[in-house]
């Protein structure tokens, strides 16, 4: 089968691999979309630990060929999405419920061969079935919205909360959708690129903020702006350190700042302690998706988030690695591979 390679720290290429054989516990699943995510583009540079040589995507979804002699409950024919990361369960951290930090993570797609191929293994336990009837390219959206929803646990939005979502991507757009469903009346996204402004007040921002018209925090926490004194929960969303920056500005005293964005690691950013402490700001990180798959699966299937807008393009494993390669183009919000035509 045909597979996206990553090599080395800076070398991706398309290889031709023998199709993985089950294990007892596992499901040999063909790949029906995978999507390409801003952490395949870190893990290409070495900007986020990786295991190469390892065939990379993690999020993807396919239909079940086969079924290894321990499996049960799922069978051939099931269209699955499949949460990639794989805790140990027996770490401290695991045991203390926490398994998106256990000490012994691998992940499909970064530790062991992923979703950028026309076959992939998943272990059973982190397989979740999804209707025959959905379009296949939404189940790819189910891991990604998985950590944009274990992120707006953590930011305890509320009925009646303001929000303001840094960064316009598919995670942003993802975010504004699962405030706006979580409760929050004010919704306000901040990106450079106009068409995703546009796109986020069509999926449910109530107001976006241009960050080179003027200074955004301003425009959404002074005195004149949109939320004065600021808003409720702000969640950054690009990975990017001025946003980082700003987060924390942007929040009003007692409020929350979570950063779900990916950074390179190494990369630093400035904060002013004094403003945290003083303003009793809460400063939460939120990585991956524990325990909520199940959840981001079923506002999937069930059409509560809209996916169809957020599709770019769809590409072969062939145009993938060129892809990655490079920086997402102008307006570009999810790239989704298609490993085959049939």
């Amino acid at each position: 089968m045909k597979a996206v390679r990553l090599e080395a720290i800076g070398k991706i290429s398309v290889r031709h691999v023998e199709v993985p054989e089950p294990g007892p516990d596992d499901l040999l699943v063909k790949v029906e979309a995978c999507g390409i995510c801003g952490t395949d583009r870190h893990l290409l540079h070495g900007e986020f630990p990786s295991t190469p040589p390892v065939t990379l995507g993690h999020e993807f979804c396919g239909i079940v060929v086969r079924a290894g002699n321990s499996v049960y409950g799922i069978k051939p024919g099931a269209r699955i999405t499949g949460d990639p990361n794989i805790s140990c369960g027996r770490c401290p951290q695991c045991q203390a419920g926490r398994v998106n930090l256990c000490l012994n993570l691998r992940a499909i797609g970064i530790h062991r061969d992923g979703g950028f191929a026309e076959y992939v293994l998943v272990p059973q336990k982190q397989a979740f079935e999804i209707p025959l009837s959905l379009d296949a390219v939404h189940g790819a959206f189910c891991e990604p919205l998985a950590c944009c929803l274990h992120g707006i646990d953590n930011a305890g939005i509320r009925a009646g909360s303001s929000v303001a979502v840094l960064g316009g991507g598919v995670i942003g757009l993802l975010t504004v959708q699962l405030a706006r469903l979580a409760g929050a009346t004010t919704v306000i996204l901040s990106t450079r690129q106009a068409s995703k402004r546009g796109l986020a007040e069509e999926v449910g921002a109530t107001a976006t903020v241009d960050p080179t018209a003027g200074d955004v925090i301003e425009a959404i926490s002074g005195p004149h702006g949109l939320v004065p004194g600021g808003v409720d929960v702000v969640i950054e969303c690009a990975g990017v350190a001025e946003t980082v920056m700003q987060s924390t500005r942007l929040a009003k005293a007692g409020g929350t700042v979570v950063i779900l964005g990916v950074l390179p690691r190494g990369e630093k950013v400035e904060i002013e302690p004094f403003g945290i402490l003083f303003r009793e700001l809460r400063l939460q990180g939120s990585f991956i998706n524990p325990f909520v798959h199940r959840r981001a699966a079923d506002l999937v299937a069930t059409g509560a988030i809209d996916v169809d807008r957020l599709i770019s393009r769809r590409v072969t494993l062939d145009e993938a690695p060129v892809i990655i390669a490079n920086k997402a183009l102008p307006g570009e919000v999810k790239v989704l591979v298609i490993p085959s035509s049939e």
